[in-house]
Parts: C-alpha cells; sequence; structure tokens
C-alpha cells in the first residue's frame, strides 16, 4: 500500500464522518464537504491503486526479461 492510497482512504473516511455529521444536525453544507471528501478520497485512493499497479507490471517485466 502506497501513501496515496493510506490518505485516501483517510480522507474518505473523514468525509464519511463530516457526512454524518451533517446529516444529524442538518447541515447541509458540512453533508456537502463530506460528499466532496470522499470523492477526493476515492480519487486519490484510485490513483495509488493505479501506481501499486504499475509498479507490480514492472516488477513482472523485470521478471520476464532474466
Amino acid at each position: 500500500m502506497n501513501k496515496d492510497q493510506v490518505k485516501g482512504v483517510a480522507e474518505k473516511v473523514k468525509g464519511k464522518a463530516n457526512e454524518a455529521i451533517g446529516r444529524a444536525t442538518n447541515n447541509p453544507a458540512k453533508e456537502l464537504k463530506g460528499d466532496v471528501q470522499q470523492e477526493v478520497g476515492q480519487t486519490r485512493k484510485d490513483v495509488g491503486d493505479m501506481k501499486e499497479a504499475a509498479k507490480d507490471a514492472a516488477k513482472d517485466a523485470q521478471k520476464g526479461r532474466h
């Protein structure tokens, strides 16, 4: 797991919490902030996933050469 994956998951968790707080307190701005944080977190995690996949592919290619 790389730092983008970790930070992405953390951002999603914060967003989920903000969304729940916003819903519980009837605060649409807080709820929207949570939704946005979750999307940003998912995007960052996706970037991290792609980096890991590329790294794994490079390792596999290296093994195939030897």
